[in-house]
């Protein structure tokens, strides 16, 4: 295929020479034309601008900084894009502005795809990259053939805006799980356990034997907290007892706090027979929905991808 590149950065130069060495015509544009050298030497060839890519180009890949960046490129593209094209942004952007611009470009009869990526520099180079798509299934069904060249990890996600939810989501999530992990590893060290010898425990516990996300399967997604794994009341018992150990050494504890905070408010709803995840609900509460998956669609998932 004839595919536009446009963002040569990072991650994006990485992207670009998969998709060069999965033999498609390759047409690419960064604001630094020396970021362009290997992709030349493979094969590709330089545009001076967006919308000379665009005029070039069956789909156009942007990989940029932010929504801000997008905006900018999309003008170009807008102009020179033909009826039947598509583009997929591979940028971690903004759901409205997505959405926004699929809703310009869908007037032109181009079709606009949200399509973030996950797995860093390293997934980038190896093609071992998630990919979260959003938009027209057809559009993603027709270039599928470019998304396998960039990663090993390609999805639909759903309409436009659903795969930055997605990427959302999941960065969002991955830091708040470091913060917590940053407050008890200090504890853990200021309480005498050499740092090594407490990470390589905690690699071997019931934590970190599972992948982060597949904890949330048996309970959260289906909605069902009885009978329990494990008690709420015996939860509680162990985090009051971590918490209490970081104020007797006087290691902040903000984000086990809030958890303690949360799970001593659903043990007074009188869950404490409940499987210790059942606090999780107040979120759903709050946030004004229920989340309930059929058994069957999850464990299709977890076959799906071993």
């Amino acid at each position: 295929m004839r595919v536009g590149f446009i963002g040569l950065g990072t991650m994006g130069s990485s992207m670009a020479l998969n998709v060069r060495a999965a033999g498609h015509d390759l047409l690419v544009h960064d604001l630094r034309r020396e970021a362009a050298k290997p992709h030349l030497e493979a094969g590709a060839r330089w545009a001076e601008g967006s919308r000379e890519v665009a005029a070039g180009s069956e789909v156009v890949f942007t990989s940029l900084p932010g929504p801000r960046e997008v905006e900018v490129v999309a003008d170009g593209l807008f102009e020179g894009m033909r009826p039947g094209t598509a583009w997929f942004d591979l940028s971690t952007n903004s759901p409205t502005v997505v959405r926004r611009l699929h809703e310009r470009f869908a007037a032109k009869g181009i079709a606009m795809l949200d399509a973030p990526v996950s797995g860093g520099p390293r997934g980038a180079r190896t093609r071992k990259l998630a990919l979260w798509v959003g938009g027209e299934r057809a559009a993603f069904d027709r270039y599928r053939a470019v998304l396998d060249a960039i990663g090993d990890q390609v999805l639909y996600i759903g309409p436009i805006g659903a795969g930055s939810v997605a990427k959302l989501v999941h960065n969002c999530a991955g830091y708040a799980i470091l913060t917590a992990i940053a407050e008890v590893f200090t504890m853990g060290v200021k309480a005498g356990v050499e740092p090594l010898a407490l990470w390589s425990a905690l690699r071997q516990g019931s934590l970190g034997r599972k992948r982060t996300f597949d904890r949330i399967a048996d309970q959260f997604l289906t909605g069902k907290f009885e009978p329990p794994d494990f008690a709420l009341k015996l939860a509680h018992k162990d985090v009051t007892l971590a918490t209490g150990l970081a104020r007797e050494l006087g290691v902040p504890m903000r984000a086990a706090s809030l958890t303690h905070a949360e799970m001593t408010e659903a043990l007074n709803r009188g869950w404490g027979e409940r499987d210790s995840r059942s606090f999780l609900l107040l979120q759903e509460e709050r946030a004004g929905l229920e989340i309930k998956v059929p058994v069957e669609a999850i464990r299709a998932v977890l076959e799906r991808d071993g």
